[in-house]
């Protein structure tokens, strides 16, 4: 059904939607990705895996009782790489009791939300189209209706652009299941935005064209040494490459 184009021979590569929505947005700070060089772990995106490791649990086990939610949260910690994250968030064990507080809100917001048609959740996809290739990607969780697969992200903040990813995500369903999936939908827990579209076969081609252009310009930077594109935008505040980013700096000053 998708045909991933032709791309110049080179290192291994692991695209994933996580870089791929970063180099759409900056590719100089998609290049330092797969450098490497991560931005600092956060409260915000602590509290947001553990929400979504809950939501997870939820779907597939059934609601998780008020007298057992802080067990069941320290378990998801304990049982996941949460749990390294803990010091690089300054989070000690004993003083989690506020995370928890404010997840438990999540939870709270997210056992409104409709769950009927409930197929999967956190659907891992690891696609070689061509040798040294990687495409992977997590789906939060898949609903079936009548108008056929339902791809869900959850996000625990504001929706912001959502497109980019879910489209890579079509783009591996696709390429995986030989079909379209029915709709494509990204939910804000904390907000209650909505987001929702239905995946046309010429767009999720296109997103393969596109990933494809990002291997062959990224293995050409690691050819030749020289650096890739940079972009001003939102993201550039918690950029790991920021210092000595004349446009990172500017989209900064804007934003402040």
């Amino acid at each position: 059904m998708i045909r991933f184009p032709d791309v110049r021979s080179g290192d291994d590569i692991r695209v994933s939607a996580t870089s791929f929505v970063a180099y759409n947005e900056c590719p100089e700070r998609a290049a330092a990705h797969f450098r490497g060089v991560y931005g600092p772990d956060s409260k915000a995106s602590f509290s947001g895996g553990l929400a979504h490791r809950l939501f997870a649990r939820h779907l597939q086990q059934g609601e998780i009782q008020p007298a057992r939610f802080e067990q069941v949260c320290r378990e998801e910690i304990g049982s996941s790489n949460l749990n390294y994250k803990l010091a690089s968030v300054g989070l000690k064990p004993s003083s989690l009791g506020r995370v928890i507080e404010e997840v438990g809100l999540l939870y709270e917001r997210f056992k409104r939300l409709p769950g009927e048609g409930f197929e999967a959740a956190e659907v891992s996809f690891d696609i070689e189209p061509t040798q040294g290739v990687n495409l992977v990607g997590r789906v939060d969780a898949v609903f079936g209706d009548d108008t056929g697969p339902r791809l869900v992200d959850w996000k625990t903040g504001a929706l912001g652009e959502v497109v980019v990813q879910l489209g890579f995500y079509a783009m591996l369903w696709a390429m995986d299941r030989g079909e379209l999936p029915g709709r494509l939908e990204a939910v804000s827990v904390a907000t209650g935005e909505r987001y929702s579209e239905v995946p046309a076969l010429r767009d999720v081609q296109k997103t393969a064209e596109q990933a494809a252009a990002m291997i062959n310009a990224l293995r050409e930077a690691w050819e030749t040494g020289m650096g890739m594109e940079r972009r001003g935008g939102p993201w550039c505040r918690f950029c790991p490459v920021l210092d000595g980013c004349q446009e990172g700096a500017a989209a900064v000053r804007v934003a402040d």
